[in-house]
């Protein structure tokens, strides 16, 4: 089943590590050092996600969906819709806005 990505138009959606933080582990009380111990990734990585320095891989998405009982599906999307904002809002969006589509003839 196909599910479309919604990308909101009002504002950039909340990057993984916000959600991370904000829906789970500080309500949790768990700390970014004890949970990235829990799920088996350096510190340094989860921080990175946590603050905005670095993307949510399937690896980490896998990992985050297994310790929380949520899907890697959803730490995943979560980053493709921040991802997907941030290009068309970006400085080659009008670039990309300016490609012509491609056709096809009837033969």
């Amino acid at each position: 089943m196909h599910i479309p990505l919604r990308i909101p138009t009002h504002g950039r959606p909340p990057a993984p590590g916000e959600l991370l933080l904000e829906e789970f582990l500080r309500p949790l009380g768990i700390t970014q050092r004890a949970f990235a111990e829990r799920i088996g990734v350096p510190y340094e990585r989860l921080s990175g996600v946590i603050n905005g320095r670095r993307a949510v891989s399937v690896d980490t998405a896998m990992r985050i969906g297994r310790a929380l009982g949520t899907s890697a599906d959803m730490w995943v999307r979560a980053q493709l819709a921040v991802d997907l904002y941030d290009a068309q809002h970006g400085p080659g969006a009008a670039a990309i806005a300016a490609i012509k589509p491609l056709t096809i003839k009837a033969s």
